[in-house]
């Protein structure tokens, strides 16, 4: 019976617990390992093995307490690991997406004749569009670092969190936009080649995965344990 105090404990905490499984299964080990311990000293002091685990999960703290300080370094870390994979992935996406349209499709003198002013644009600014949320990004990445002893870490978790949706969703649209404007302009230059195309799915699959991130990293970051 006494051996269940702590393993009550660990389960309680662990189910208010939302992040990385390995950070949050590490986070388990230490708690376990640290209630552990204590029972030990207390029962060479003299007191029962239930007892011992009573008094060490008393003096650890209320799960709440723990849950929300345990939340607050899952949701840090989630949300830098989220914004390191938009500062690198971003501009990797965009670098391989115009090597693929060059190599494949060629300038745009190639289709015959210039698109309009509008559409260059356009597509000028989706260019620019993972290069500046890639750049905002990691300029919370930094922000965050310096900003780490001042403040809340559930809050710089959560404006983390919204940049890197912010910065999705800016994304998302320059696309889309690109889309519908080519679309609009020559629907046959949505196919141009079945490696674009692929190139095409492989994107979206990026910055679907990319919003993924984001929106777990606001969940461990909003939770209240």
């Amino acid at each position: 019976m006494g051996a269940a105090v702590i393993e009550e404990y660990v389960t309680d905490l662990g189910s208010r617990l939302q992040g990385s499984r390995k950070q949050v299964r590490d986070l388990l080990t230490e708690t376990r390992d640290s209630l552990t311990d204590a029972t030990e000293a207390h029962v060479g002091s003299g007191l029962s093995e239930h007892e011992a685990q009573r008094r060490a999960v008393e003096e650890f703290g209320p799960v709440r307490e723990i849950a929300n300080e345990y939340q607050a370094e899952l949701a840090v870390a989630y949300g830098t690991r989220t914004l390191v994979w938009l500062a690198i992935v971003l501009p990797l996406m965009h670098m391989a997406w115009e090597y693929g349209r060059m190599l494949l499709i060629g300038p745009w003198q190639d289709f015959g004749a210039m698109p309009p002013a509008w559409y260059l644009f356009v597509a000028k600014a989706n260019d620019l569009t993972s290069g500046i949320a890639s750049g905002v990004a990691l300029v919370a990445l930094i922000l965050g670092r310096v900003l780490a002893r001042r403040y809340d870490a559930k809050l710089l978790a959560r404006i983390g969190a919204g940049v890197a949706l912010a910065a999705v969703a800016a994304v998302l649209l320059g696309n889309v936009s690109i889309i519908l404007a080519t679309a609009h302009l020559d629907l046959a230059r949505l196919v141009q080649s079945l490696p674009m195309t692929i190139a095409s799915l492989i994107t979206w699959i990026v910055i679907v995965r990319l919003g993924l991130l984001a929106r777990r990293s606001l969940r461990c970051a909003t939770i209240v344990a």
